[in-house]
């Protein structure tokens, strides 16, 4: 289960004054666990099993069972909230997937296409491109480039091996009608940073072996825990709380720092859903994130010694579920202290002392959690989606929309002739 502490050794932000402003602000709480009527068209998400229930479970499991069953390469075509979720959780729980996982649609350079293409080769695979409302440039050019390979390779054969997930009715759903193209919903009431339970997400966690009836399950349990518990005892409430106080307090960048490397794409999709949802009307805390313990020789250094714009948020595995022991080889390397230890234990000690230096004069919290599996990412996903909107109302901005992202398509679309 997720346990979320804080420590705040230099007193930034005393625990009297957090507990008057949750206290004042309860009202958010109450607001986000009502509906928010003024947001009903974003909020599919709310319910886990709205998009994610056993039935569109079935579907989507057997659908991916086909694909397992007949490709070497799965291809997730997808940029942003799109890809974001699934990547989070196959490149954590299934890095040697059968089929193997490639991911397009998710950049414009000529080099990472061409490389891409060279991998498919003479293999075997399916598409999957997700896109909302298939404007965007980077799915869009990429799927072509991907659907030119499996028609020359498959003939009308390709247009089984092509799965879209769009919105209904959309352009991309049209053009599926048209071809014969597999479809899938985008679901119309939710955004993309928020769609990891929905067929957005489990498909292509699905087609990759993961049990998404875990991560649904997950998802629901947390569900059950922030609408069940009180303003004070509520951890995203908390959190959510706290980080705005400390916004208030001048601390404009959140680090979300980690010692499981397959935690690095799960920080992308949190870094995605906080700067979307929160950066616009000149507000909003900066997401960033660490991999430790690389980056303590190297950021490691401003974090502890630099200027006062940093808290942390640390995610803790209590259990990595591999044993890597070091030998003793009789060598006068210096290491001799280190004879016969178990590298999850170093880095369980890493863990700790990084974390005693870092709380010792920044505020931190602690997400911890017992081992990486599926239930456990459903947890997380749902958490952050849910503490992300309640920050996001503190601040006095819409968690759903992102004008800003339309800002620089304007200048490329005229770049581009379009």
């Amino acid at each position: 289960m997720l346990r979320v502490s804080y420590t705040d050794a230099a007193g930034i932000i005393p625990d009297s004054v957090r507990t008057q402003y949750m206290e004042r602000q309860r009202r958010v709480l109450d607001q986000v666990r009502g509906g928010m009527a003024e947001y009903a068209d974003s909020l599919g998400w709310l319910d886990p099993d709205t998009w994610g229930g056993s039935t569109v479970q079935a579907e989507l499991t057997e659908l991916a069972a086909e694909v397992r069953g007949g490709a070497d390469v799965f291809v997730l075509t997808g940029v942003g909230g799109s890809n974001n979720a699934a990547r989070a959780v196959i490149t954590a729980l299934a890095p040697d997937s059968v089929p193997a996982v490639c991911y397009a649609g998710n950049t414009l350079c000529a080099y990472e296409l061409e490389r891409l293409q060279k991998t498919l080769g003479s293999a075997s695979f399916y598409v999957n491109v997700i896109a909302k409302n298939f404007e965007t440039l980077e799915p869009g050019s990429a799927f072509r480039v991907l659907r030119s390979l499996l028609y020359k390779a498959y003939g009308s054969g390709a247009a089984a091996r092509i799965i879209c997930t769009g919105t209904p009715e959309s352009q991309l759903h049209r053009l599926c009608l048209e071809h014969g193209w597999r479809f899938l919903p985008f679901p119309p009431d939710i955004g993309g940073r928020y769609s990891a339970v929905s067929p957005v997400g489990l498909f292509p966690m699905a087609a990759a072996g993961i049990d998404i009836a875990q991560l649904v399950q997950g998802a629901r349990g947390m569900r059950r825990r922030l609408f069940s518990l009180d303003a004070q005892e509520n951890p995203a409430y908390q959190y959510a709380c706290t980080r705005n106080l400390l916004y208030q307090a001048g601390y404009a960048i959140e680090l979300l720092s980690f010692f499981e490397p397959r935690l690095c794409n799960f920080s992308r999709w949190w870094i995605q859903l906080f700067a979307e949802s929160e950066g616009k009307q000149g507000r909003g805390v900066f997401p960033s994130s660490a991999q430790y313990s690389e980056d303590l020789h190297s950021v490691g250094q401003f974090v502890q010694d630099g200027s006062r714009l940093i808290y942390e948020t640390f995610v803790e595995v209590r259990n990595g579920g591999a044993s890597c022991r070091i030998p003793a080889d009789g060598v006068d390397d210096r290491f001799n202290y280190l004879d016969g230890r178990d590298f999850a234990d170093i880095n369980a000690c890493a863990f700790d002392a990084v974390y005693q230096a870092h709380a010792r004069i920044l505020p931190c919290f602690k997400f911890s959690v017992d081992t990486l599996d599926a239930y456990t990412f459903g947890e997380l996903f749902y958490f952050c989606e849910f503490a992300c909107v309640l920050s996001s109302l503190l601040l006095g901005v819409n968690p759903f929309d992102q004008p800003g992202v339309e800002a620089y398509k304007q200048y490329l679309f005229s770049a581009l002739g379009k």
